[in-house]
Order: structure tokens, then C-alpha cells, then sequence
């Protein structure tokens, strides 16, 4: 518990956490406006469960920024070494730190999931937007545990990179580009695809389509296409993420800090 309290200090003690907090809200919120706002009740484009939670990934990126800057910041003013110093289990620092962003990724998230949703309820009161569902509550509600987990990927990668700015650069350039451009392999492109972690995070998160409405399940055309059943998707993203951050950790603990 007190490395826990001492790690949440230190992170709130800058101003990055909060203003990545700020960004992800606006983002994600501003972006479920725009596109629910758009939406014709009783046309072709009707606001969806689904359609409030269209901003996430963009959130999520801030979010992996927060996590990465929550490490490399330390690195880079040589901080990690009064750390560990004082903390010579370097696993355990790391751990605590770890668990400290993930916690407040899953905060951010919840808020701007259900944020997003509130909105576009207050903006769209006729369209169908109530959480009826396990479909619908996963789309929702999910948006916090994809946003922890993908706050332990940032984190893993800060610890082997060291540096902020390529931490950042790989996170998102890999998050926002790097899995559809592999679709785009002859031949095998969609089979890798069907893997990757952030694909798979979001057939935890959309299912079969059916906080859509269903169409997407109807049409034959879910949203993702990772194999994987909802809760396969997230274990397995999970999996990635641990994974990722034992490397890492034991990678710290091999080399200087």
C-alpha cells in the first residue's frame, strides 16, 4: 500500500496525467457528439449504443501517452534511480506503478464511456440508446478495462524504450495505423489480423454487432474480426498485456537504471 500511495504522489504531482485526463474526456465525449448529433432518428444512420462509443480508440491513445509519460518521465530526470534505491525490488516498484496508471485508466474510461453515452441520451432522448442488454453494458462499461489494459501495454513499453518520445511514436503509431496496414498483406493479412490485441480488444468491446442494433450481426459483418467469443477477447488481451510487462520488468531488472 505504500508503494501505491507514493507512486499515485508522484504521478499527480505532474501536470501530464491531468491534462491527458482533460484531452481523453473531450475527445471521446466531444467525438460521441459530433457523431449522435449527426444521426437521423428513423433514417439510415440511427444512434446506436454502439455509435456513442465510436471515439474510444481516440481516448485510448491519450490514455497510452499517460502511461508512457507516467515511466519515461522518471527515466528521463534519472528519478527511477531514487526509486530504486529506496525501493531495491525493482519488480515491485514497477508493479505499483503499473497499477497505479492502470487504475486511472479505468476511471478515465469509465467516465468517458458513460459520459459519451449520458450525452448522447441528453442529445438523441428517442433514439434507442437504453443499455438493455449484455451486449450493450460491455460496450459500454468495457471501454475501462480496454483502456487499464492498454495503460499496462504503454507502460511495458516505456520500461523497455526508456525514452519518451519513441515510446509514444511506437504506441501509437502501432495502435492507430500499424494492425490495418497488416490487413493489407497478400494472402495472410486478414489471418494476422484476426490476432492482433487492439482487434481483439475491440471484439471484446462490439461482440457480433449487437449494441448496433444488430445490423452489423444481421449483415454478417461484425465490427471485428477476431475469432475469439467477448470474453476470450479480453483474457486474451490481457494475456498480451502481462506478457508485455513481465518482459519488460525483467528486462529492467537485468540493466542499469
Amino acid at each position: 500500500m505504500t508503494l501505491l500511495a507514493v507512486e499515485r504522489m508522484k504521478l499527480f504531482t505532474t501536470r501530464s496525467p491531468w491534462w491527458c485526463a482533460l484531452v481523453a474526456l473531450a475527445t471521446t465525449i466531444g467525438f460521441s457528439a459530433l457523431i449522435v448529433g449527426n444521426a437521423d432518428d428513423g433514417g439510415e444512420f440511427t444512434a446506436t449504443v454502439a455509435s456513442t462509443q465510436f471515439g474510444y480508440s481516440f481516448g485510448m491513445a491519450v490514455i497510452m501517452v499517460l502511461a508512457a509519460l507516467a515511466v519515461t518521465t522518471e527515466y528521463r530526470f534519472g528519478t527511477i534511480r531514487t526509486t530504486f534505491q529506496a525501493v531495491p525490488n525493482r519488480a515491485a516498484a514497477l508493479l505499483a506503478k503499473t497499477t497505479v496508471v492502470a487504475l486511472v485508466a479505468l476511471a478515465i474510461g469509465e467516465l468517458s464511456a458513460f459520459g459519451s453515452w449520458a450525452l448522447a441520451l441528453v442529445l438523441k432522448p428517442n433514439a434507442p440508446l437504453a443499455l438493455d442488454t449484455g451486449a450493450d453494458w460491455i460496450n459500454v462499461a468495457g471501454v475501462g478495462a480496454v483502456y487499464a489494459l492498454a495503460a499496462v501495454i504503454a507502460v511495458a513499453v516505456g520500461i523497455l524504450l526508456r525514452h519518451s518520445a519513441g515510446a509514444i511514436a511506437l504506441l501509437l503509431i502501432y495502435a492507430l495505423a500499424v494492425e490495418d496496414l497488416i490487413r493489407l498483406i497478400p494472402g495472410i493479412g486478414d489471418d494476422i489480423y484476426q490476432w492482433l490485441p487492439f482487434n481483439v480488444a475491440n471484439k471484446f468491446l462490439t461482440g457480433d454487432g449487437l449494441s448496433n442494433m444488430g445490423r452489423n450481426a444481421e449483415a454478417g459483418a461484425p465490427m471485428s474480426t477476431a475469432v475469439l467469443s467477448q470474453g476470450w477477447s479480453l483474457a486474451y488481451f490481457a494475456a498480451v498485456a502481462v506478457a508485455l510487462l513481465a518482459i519488460a520488468i525483467g528486462t529492467a531488472r537485468r540493466r542499469d537504471a
